[in-house]
């Protein structure tokens, strides 16, 4: 089983991924701003309008299944990640858009948006982790997966419109885990073997692509056979993962390059246009 991205999407997915590590091409007139505080890392996107002339992560740490677990490292990561895109954009971001996973308490969501006001931005939209990758894969009628470090959650669309929402405990975080166990290694020695050697950590972590697969299951019950999964999020970027769920559930797998940047860029594309000082 099987997909393909739509040229759109895959034209813009290709877009951000030529931005990272590159000088800007310029000052953007429009600036949209995307922060995705994730479990590992922290992303933080700038489109000009709706090209992406800014993308910089940096490790973080500071969240745990999806939930801000020290407040004060998330700030500090995304002042800084602010500093520098301002330092090489030529202007000051005063507008940001940051997402949640599903189903978090209200609370806990809101955090998301104090860590982004803290560091700096005046105003911030909230948004959740699913629909901001739908913004990015422009899925009309099928089921997004947002695989996270600490969360699975779960989106089905039909019409473009979102009619079933949910999310489980489960991600990149608990495959690092289980490689940390298997090959006697330390959490960030196992991130860096999932990446770098993932043909060899594919067989290790099967039984929890499956525990994963259960959980997509399990969220999307009663929902017709025929409409594709689509995978988001960096947790799942080994080759092969995609048929290894698609074999499991039974039901079209449709994975996409640069999957990292799935959520981040959805997250700028749920920004209000503007919000910057020259």
């Amino acid at each position: 089983m099987g997909g393909a991205l739509p040229a759109g999407p895959h034209e813009f997915l290709a877009a951000a991924a030529a931005r990272v590590g590159a000088a800007p091409g310029g000052t953007p007139r429009r600036p949209r701003v995307g922060v995705d505080l994730g479990t590992a890392s922290c992303v933080l996107v700038v489109l000009d309008d709706d090209e992406p002339v800014w993308v910089e992560s940096a490790g973080s740490g500071a969240l745990r299944d999806g939930v801000v677990v020290d407040f004060a490292r998330a700030v500090s990561t995304v002042r800084a990640l602010r500093e520098s895109a301002q330092e090489a954009l030529g202007l000051e971001l005063a507008v940001a858009a940051t997402a949640y996973p599903p189903c978090i308490p209200v609370a806990d969501a809101r955090a998301c948006t104090y860590v982004c006001e803290t560091a700096g931005f005046d105003r911030v939209e909230l948004v959740d982790e699913v629909s901001a990758a739908q913004r990015t894969l422009e899925v009309t009628d099928g089921v997004v997966v947002d695989v996270g470090g600490g969360s699975t959650g779960v989106g089905v669309f039909r019409g473009g419109e979102l009619e079933r929402l949910d999310d489980r405990p489960g991600g990149g975080h608990h495959l690092d885990l289980v490689l940390a166990g298997a090959l006697d290694l330390d959490l960030e020695e196992a991130e860096r073997f999932k990446r770098e050697r993932p043909g060899d950590a594919l067989p290790i972590v099967v039984p929890n692509l499956h525990r994963i697969g259960e959980s997509i299951r399990s969220m999307t019950r009663g929902v017709d056979a025929d409409l594709p999964v689509h995978l988001a999020g960096g947790a799942l970027m080994i080759p092969r993962a995609g048929d290894v769920l698609a074999q499991y559930l039974q039901r079209t797998v449709v994975t996409h390059p640069h999957a990292l940047l799935i959520t981040p860029l959805g997250i700028a594309r749920s920004c209000p246009e503007g919000g910057s000082t020259p």
